[in-house]
């Protein structure tokens, strides 16, 4: 006997409103994690992290994304320049008194430095560009959640410092923006609270007079 023919629609319907939802709930779920622990991402999984960095608006198709992985032996690396840095602005002191500051290379299993490219010949503006790597930066951080690892995201001095950007060997045209910091949860972290919408979004109906 045959089987009984479905109408397409029906079929695909209810699993591409699951799809949705799975997405949706994977997005409304993410937060930041601090501190992170072992494992982290293996390298399939990683170029699908990257593979959704590319996935950001990207005004002009400038391909403005930079990023640079460490991890292994290369964080005790990193941490020494983290040192080098800490001792560079405070010369008078010894080099032992910044020494703990290389431990905030051991925060996570895999850090991935974030830099946009820079092209100052374009009519695209530079805040689009750096936008561009924001956004490039959040499909990271989604992608990482997706996989089941927690991601933080790093900024501060030691970001914008001259020996930080030489020290990674990005370029004059490159500029460093912040690090991913990406490993495993720990379990005790809670969930975070997040804002109303309303204090945040508002409709616009027209020009506003005053």
């Amino acid at each position: 006997m045959n089987s009984p023919l479905i109408a397409v629609d029906t079929l695909e319907a209810p699993i591409a409103a699951d799809r949705s939802q799975i997405v949706l709930q994977s997005l409304l779920s993410r937060q930041s994690y601090w501190p992170l622990t072992s494992p982290g991402p293996n390298d399939t999984e990683l170029a699908s992290v990257f593979d959704a960095a590319l996935r950001a608006p990207d005004h002009g198709k400038l391909r403005p994304w930079r990023f640079v992985v460490v991890r292994g032996a290369a964080r005790a690396a990193l941490g020494e320049v983290l040192v080098d840095i800490a001792n560079a602005r405070a010369p008078d002191e010894p080099r032992s008194a910044h020494q703990h500051r290389a431990q905030k290379a051991q925060a996570a299993p895999v850090i991935i430095a974030i830099a946009a490219a820079i092209d100052t010949t374009s009519t695209v503006p530079e805040v689009e560009q750096l936008l561009s790597v924001g956004a490039a930066t959040m499909n990271m951080l989604n992608a990482i959640h997706a996989l089941g690892y927690g991601g933080f995201w790093v900024t501060g001095p030691d970001s914008y410092d001259a020996h930080m950007h030489a020290s990674l060997g990005f370029g004059s045209d490159e500029r460093l923006l912040g690090f991913l910091f990406v490993g495993t949860p720990s379990a005790a972290q809670r969930g975070t609270v997040r804002p109303e919408r309303t204090a945040h979004v508002r409709e616009w109906t027209g020009p506003v007079t005053r």
